[in-house]
């Protein structure tokens, strides 16, 4: 078997593909997250600032959406090394590993922004509505929680063995 097949000097291209997809995405989804959040907590500051710090729930939840892709981008990124071979499987994996957790953050931040946006003015008019407001607030992050599994069940399956 030739390993020249398997490992060209390419297939790095894939791996640093799924390192931007996962930081790239997961924190474009982080930033809409907290900018969205973060109008919607700007509305209500003028009119009841007791409320703006326990408000902040869905701009930190935002922040933990980027830490996803960080996770995965530092794992794929641990499995490359300039002196070894990278086969062509494991740019495969890592793409995918990157995408997953991406699209994962990606869809996570743009459910938290707009859930954090009306349930922060909500809670402005309704103290009562603030514990609806977390357990939806976690639903729509552990999207990016799956996301994230997903991509470390795939980071496991990766194999360079072949390029030795």
């Amino acid at each position: 078997m030739d390993p020249t097949v398997y490992c060209p000097t390419w297939a790095p291209f894939f791996g640093f593909a799924g390192v931007f997809a996962a930081m790239a995405f997961s924190s474009l989804g982080a930033a809409y997250g907290t900018a969205r959040s973060g109008i919607g907590i700007a509305g209500i500051g003028p009119f009841r600032p007791e409320l703006v710090m326990k408000s902040l729930i869905p701009v930190v939840m935002s922040g933990i959406i980027a830490v996803y892709g960080l996770v995965v981008a530092v794992l794929i990124i641990g499995q490359m090394s300039p002196t070894s071979g990278y086969s062509l499987y494991t740019g495969f994996v890592s793409l995918a590993a990157g995408v997953s957790v991406g699209m994962g953050g990606l869809a996570a931040g743009y459910a938290v922004g707009v859930v954090g946006d009306y349930c922060v003015r909500a809670y402005a008019r309704e103290n009562r509505i603030f514990v609806i407001m977390v357990l939806i607030l976690i639903f729509a992050e552990v999207l990016g929680l799956y996301g994230l599994i997903v991509a470390l069940i795939l980071n496991t399956k990766s194999d360079n063995t072949i390029c030795e």
